[in-house]
């Protein structure tokens, strides 16, 4: 799966200063777990605390918030984050603006999700 160029539409879309946000080509790509415990790597989580049960909502968003925020490759979008979840959570999550307009610019089924 390759990620969206943020330049691919003539606007940058960061998901912090200096790191544009990656963005799934399909959400159907996106085929992580939905169930269990995942431990994320530490360039995508600092802190010691990296694993997070995902029958439990409030870590099930935390972890999509950190993945969809800190990575720069799209095999961590592919590996960790299911695209039937990120649909039915997607209005939950607190992201960057940069984020969630490259989302949902790309995916314009998430506005209305």
């Amino acid at each position: 799966m390759q990620a969206v160029s943020p330049t691919a539409t003539g606007v940058a879309f960061l998901a912090r200063p200096g790191r544009p946000a990656v963005v799934a080509r399909t959400l159907t790509e996106l085929t992580g777990p939905t169930r269990g415990v995942v431990e994320l790597p530490v360039r995508l989580m600092w802190n010691a605390e990296r694993t997070f049960d995902l029958g439990d909502p409030d870590q099930l968003l935390w972890m999509y918030e950190n993945v969809l925020r800190e990575t720069t490759s799209a095999d961590d979008l592919r590996n960790l984050i299911n695209g039937r979840t990120l649909r039915r959570v997607w209005r939950l999550l607190n992201l960057p603006r940069g984020v969630r307009l490259a989302w949902e610019s790309r995916h314009r089924g998430l506005r209305a999700a």
